[in-house]
């Protein structure tokens, strides 16, 4: 009689563990087994940071399934504490070591590596110190656990600014511990937009919250942080979020292509350059949705899916997985932000030629209580319009909108699609035209040449007659651009005779609307050389346009 077709699973978690169960549900007569060097087959790694801060009180909801459950459910031989040490491609086996060191033979048919990725640990003096973290499974989290629960200090050092780092630092708030994040960029969330990631900075400011932007840690030291300019943090404990590796060295010592971004090099149907080997999760590259171009994202979201398409691969199935988009949220403080599809950055370095804009909107009708603004930039390509990327900061609604235009960029819709998206609508959830409405309204006027703008990252002020067109309790409350003169919007028809015609015009308000409205006015009186600033005041204050007060976000458009 012959043997079951063998599909082994090399790590667990999100990708791994997904793959072994779409496996089963393609083959019931398949033999599957995962090997997961540490203790627990499949557990929430992204809600370890909510259980160190609180939220989430029972550890218990954070393991996702026990290999007692994955045998009864879908009879996957889960097992932990096993670590597989070599792959012979040749004759179809792995050596699998045991957790008391014993080292055994299982051969297979087809072979899914899902390993993940590591925290990059920097090699500096002192990074070894026991209040010195990392965070990656519920063993870390366990760990930083209990030294919080020991500390005498009250100060916690985040390095990194990115999701995990942006996390990590609202847990130890949460915890009542003060927070400095060292950041090497100018910013948060280097990924974002640099105007984005200010306008969402600028929502997340707190008494016992800091940040050193353009900071090298140079080592550490029992209680403290050393910065390369000398500052000394003082840290009770540290969290590092510098990054990760994908684990690839079993995969390279095999001979399998490694691609240009340290991934393991995958086609569509997840396979690697041998066939009957497939790559999941965050040690596999695949390509980039919008671009095409290769790229390797650890993410969550896309390892599942991909496990899901190797899986059905490995036991026979046909699925293709598309790409990935890199579509994000996190929180911090009252602000959240999302992100999908390509940066001003990335669609440049990918060769589209592009133009943005922003748009400032209620997150749902502004007459019903508890209305935020939700700040939206979308990236699109010039003559087509088609939408390449788009980041969401706000309070409130941020999810919603985000996940809408992350559908939008898969469908390869444009902005003048976004016009006339149908979307739920009541007062207590959105308004009549929804934020993304707005958004493409805006862009389509771009996209369309019905006005000519300025995008406020690009320009600076020049010999341009400069036009105001806010009220003058907007003016006193937040300040105004160097030069610029104020005619109110309610008044420009009737004091259009101060607006020279000799001179190119560039009109701002507070957000964007008015100064729209104010240049098809202007456009309607013959006035032909006149742009509006996009986004307003609000957004050149983000930019570090010149003479802009300090500001606030309670503009009335």
């Amino acid at each position: 009689m012959s043997r079951s077709h063998r599909i082994l699973v090399v790590g667990g978690v999100a990708g791994g563990a997904s793959a072994a169960a779409k496996a089963r549900r393609e083959d019931e007569g398949a033999e599957i087994h995962v090997f997961e060097r540490g203790p627990y087959i499949s557990f929430a790694n992204c809600g370890l940071p909510y259980h160190i801060a609180g939220e989430i009180q029972d550890r218990q909801q954070l393991v996702v399934m026990t290999p007692e459950r994955f045998l009864e459910r879908s009879r996957v031989f889960a097992h932990v504490n096993h670590e597989v040490t070599r792959i012979d491609r040749a004759g179809k086996r792995i050596w699998v070591r045991g957790p008391g060191g014993q080292e055994r033979e299982e051969l297979y048919d087809k072979l899914i590596l899902s390993q993940g990725a590591r925290p990059h640990v920097p090699d500096l003096p002192g990074v070894r110190l026991p209040h010195v973290f990392t965070l990656r499974d519920l063993v870390d989290m366990d760990r930083i656990m209990g030294w919080l629960d020991g500390m005498q200090s009250e100060e916690a050092v985040v390095i990194g600014g990115g999701f995990i780092g942006l996390e990590m630092a609202e847990a130890f708030l949460h915890r009542g511990l003060g927070v400095t994040v060292v950041e090497r960029n100018p910013h948060l969330l280097p990924i974002l937009d640099t105007d984005m990631a200010l306008q969402f900075q600028d929502g997340v400011k707190h008494d016992r919250l800091r940040y050193r932007f353009g900071a090298e840690v140079k080592g550490f030291e029992e209680g403290c942080v050393c910065l390369g300019d000398g500052e000394r943090l003082e840290a009770g404990v540290v969290l590092l979020s510098a990054g990760v590796r994908a684990e690839v060295e079993l995969a390279r010592e095999a001979g399998l292509e490694i691609g240009r971004t340290g991934g393991v090099r995958t086609n569509g149907r997840m396979e690697t350059s041998d066939p009957d080997i497939y790559a999941v999760g965050d040690a596999a590259e695949t390509i980039h949705a919008v671009t095409g171009a290769r790229t390797r994202m650890a993410l969550a979201g896309p390892a599942n899916r991909q496990g899901r398409v190797a899986g059905a691969n490995a036991a026979g199935g046909h699925l293709n997985y598309p790409g990935v988009l890199g579509t994000s949220i996190v929180r911090l403080l009252r602000m959240t932000v999302g992100l999908t599809g390509l940066s001003s950055k990335q669609a440049e370095a990918g060769g589209f030629s592009t133009f943005t804009s922003v748009t400032r909107d209620a997150s749902h009708a502004h007459y019903y209580p508890g209305s935020k603004p939700v700040v939206i930039k979308l990236i699109a390509e010039e003559g087509s319009g088609r939408l390449l990327g788009a980041q969401v900061v706000g309070e409130t609604g941020v999810d919603k909108r985000v996940d809408v235009l992350a559908t939008a960029i898969a469908a390869r819709m444009t902005v003048f699609d976004l016009e006339n998206l149908d979307l739920a609508y009541s007062p207590p959830f959105g308004s009549a035209q929804d934020p993304v409405n707005m958004a493409g309204f805006v862009a389509s006027h771009i996209a369309r040449g019905d006005i000519r703008t300025e995008a406020p990252e690009l320009w600076r002020p020049g010999a341009e007659f400069l036009l105001d067109v806010r009220d003058p309790e907007e003016l006193a409350e937040h300040g105004k651009l160097s030069g610029s003169v104020n005619i109110p919007f309610s008044e420009l028809r009737n004091r259009v005779n101060e607006i020279p015609r000799d001179r190119p015009l560039v009109v701002y308000c507070q957000k964007g609307q008015r100064g729209y409205l104010a240049v098809r006015v202007l456009m309607g009186m013959g006035y032909e050389q006149v742009r509006n600033l996009r986004g307003g005041y609000l957004q050149a204050r983000l930019n570090g346009l010149g003479g802009v007060g300090k500001g606030t976000e309670n503009g009335r458009d």
